[in-house]
């Protein structure tokens, strides 16, 4: 026997609806200022940077700090035969102590250098926290429209059976076709895969959230409901259009200097230097510095007196005989490190201002489209679906052209959505941009 689609698609719709309510009921609301608090708290990758930041933040006065000194302890000159600390003048029994000293300003440019990268360290946190706070945003605004579109389809999914009852009365009564009732049927099975599939996106939108927050990936997520009420900032007056290309410049100027990637690699740039001058400093020597003393016992035959102890002092240095092999080749090195990190900080900044350039495009194509949606697509949407009922209920349209109409108004209602979200979804790659964790105007009704 054959089964219409439509029945085949019920059960995996009851079970999806189920599991919805369940995890709607279990699920405290989570706004996104909440969102982004338990991200900046509990995400553990932050607090691996956090870690890298502390551990790299003790380096600079280790290498700063000389060497350990050396400390001996000899027995000079035993004759084998007896072993005896008395028998011969030159026996002595010795004490050391000795102190490596690096050519002077060699440890300052070690510290300086380990200091710089201590910094870009911290520097790579404050940059993580901007990129996690801005997937954060992005994924809960993933998800509230999400929410909205199925909110949506069930709500459509009442008045495309309200037709169906419609289109099925006229054709008992012999004032419709039966074509109208299944192409009713069509368009509500069509509604239920297309739940499906956004029921599909929600949780995969909510595992990668959760994770992001430091949660189980199956942690129920229930975002607050948002209206156009709380949208009006989405509105701006034209003169607001008009002054992007003012702000944009603005907030590269902005992200040029306080960027965190950026410092970072200014950073490293500084690092670099320092370690070109340690290496211009390795054609220097090096130099250790000593004392001994040495316990003699007995007494000396030809003077008959006691034996005297040794006291030795000590000062070597290293020669850098083969210069042309080590400290050439490692000036070249550090050298071209150097260049390779200012080529990159060159190349990092033409990076973010094309990063700010594609974001302000997006939210100021977003802005506009929503204002379109706003006052233009969904008001007429709606008339014509109204004028297309009053037509059909007097026989003056067809069922074809009144479900078109009632379908193309639900879609507009979820590209609008779709645009907010998108909207709020550039404002967050904006400020990460440019290197602020908020833009000045922010949408403050669900926080």
């Amino acid at each position: 026997m054959h089964i219409p689609k439509q029945a085949r698609l019920w059960p995996a719709i009851l079970i999806l609806s189920t599991t919805c309510a369940i995890v709607t009921a279990q699920a405290d609301t989570l706004s996104l200022a909440q969102a982004e608090k338990l991200a900046i708290a509990h995400n553990p990758a932050l607090a691996a940077t956090a870690k890298r930041a502390e551990a790299m933040a003790q380096i600079p006065s280790q290498v700063g700090a000389l060497p350990d000194p050396k400390i001996s302890f000899k027995a000079l000159n035993l004759p084998v035969d007896s072993f005896s600390t008395t028998q011969e003048n030159m026996t002595q029994l010795q004490f050391g102590f000795s102190q490596a000293l690096p050519f002077p300003g060699k440890l300052a440019l070690k510290s300086e250098a380990a200091a710089f990268m201590a910094e870009a360290a911290l520097h790579h946190q404050q940059e993580f926290r901007l990129i996690l706070l801005r997937n954060t945003r992005i994924h809960w605004w993933n998800l509230a429209y999400l929410d909205r579109a199925l909110s949506i389809i069930q709500r459509n999914q009442k008045l495309l059976r309200n037709l169906v009852k419609i289109a099925d009365t006229k054709y008992k009564t012999g004032k419709g076709l039966q074509q109208d009732v299944l192409l009713a049927q069509l368009e509500l099975s069509k509604l239920l895969e297309r739940e499906m599939k956004l029921q599909a996106a929600r949780v995969r939108e909510a595992a990668t959230l959760n994770a992001l927050l430091g949660r189980a990936a199956d942690t129920p997520v229930q975002i607050p409901a948002l209206h156009r009420t709380d949208l009006e900032e989405l509105t701006p007056h034209h003169q607001q259009l008009d002054t992007m290309h003012s702000e944009v410049s603005a907030l590269k100027q902005w992200a040029h200097q306080h960027r965190p990637m950026l410092q970072a690699m200014q950073n490293r740039v500084q690092a670099a230097d320092r370690m070109t001058e340690l290496a211009q400093r390795d054609y220097y020597p090096d130099f250790t510095v000593g004392a001994a003393y040495g316990l003699r016992q007995g007494v000396n035959p030809a003077s008959g007196k006691t034996r005297p102890d040794f006291a030795s002092i000590m000062l070597s240095m290293s020669l850098p005989l083969y210069s042309d092999r080590k400290q050439d080749r490692a000036l070249d090195q550090r050298r071209a490190e150097t260049a390779r990190a200012q080529f990159s900080l060159r190349d990092a900044i033409n990076q973010v201002d094309a990063e700010i350039d594609r974001a302000a495009s997006d939210l100021n194509i977003a802005r506009k489209q929503v204002v379109l949606f706003d006052q233009g697509i969904l008001p007429q949407a709606r008339q014509t679906t109204a004028s297309m009922l009053a037509g059909y209920q007097v026989n003056k349209v067809d069922f074809l052209n009144l479900v078109r109409a009632q379908l193309n108004e639900f879609n507009m209602d979820i590209q609008y959505w779709k645009q907010v979200s998108t909207l709020y979804q550039a404002k967050a790659r904006l400020a990460a941009a440019a290197g602020k964790a908020d833009l000045e105007q922010e949408l403050t009704a669900h926080e």
